[in-house]
């Protein structure tokens, strides 16, 4: 899920940082709200969506805020079960108050405008490999992978 904030300046785009879990290949990485399907909870991808950002960051995505989704992707590398995520892009007038749930450890907003300008970008090398991937290098955060892809593919869709 991508929460924006716009204002007359900038747009805004909400990202997290995930808990240090042992088990989760995405422990620890800057990445957007979101989370896998639980059928027994979840009627839909979208309640997914806004169960999940309850979940990590302690507010409710009204329905009305959803500007729409992305074409699904998955990582790179998914190990031996396969996923695909389904991004769905929300706006907010106001900021939320985030709440930051056990599986994050803080969460940050994103100036769109200062990524895409070029002023961010890093080529981030994965631990104990020499494989890189491109990235953005922001307040000490490393934005890149799959958050990354998706929020590409977001200013591709924004035109």
């Amino acid at each position: 899920m991508a929460l924006l904030h716009e204002t007359p300046e900038r747009t805004r785009v909400l990202l997290m940082k995930r808990a240090e879990r042992v088990g989760d290949p995405w422990s620890g990485h800057i990445s957007l709200p979101g989370g896998g399907y639980h059928a027994h909870e979840d009627a839909t991808l979208l309640d997914t969506a806004i169960r999940e950002t309850r979940e990590e960051l302690g507010f409710e995505l009204a329905p009305t805020q959803l500007l729409g989704n992305l074409e699904p992707l998955g990582p790179r590398s998914t190990g031996p079960t396969p996923i695909e995520v389904t991004p769905f892009i929300f706006r907010c007038v106001e900021p939320p108050e985030v709440v930051v749930g056990p599986e994050a450890l803080a969460a940050f907003w994103l100036p769109m405008d200062v990524a895409m300008s070029g002023a961010l970008d890093e080529m981030y090398t994965y631990p104990g490999s020499q494989m890189t991937f491109p990235s953005w290098a922001f307040e000490g955060h490393v934005i890149w992978g799959m958050t990354r892809r998706i929020l590409d593919d977001l200013v591709a869709a924004a035109g």
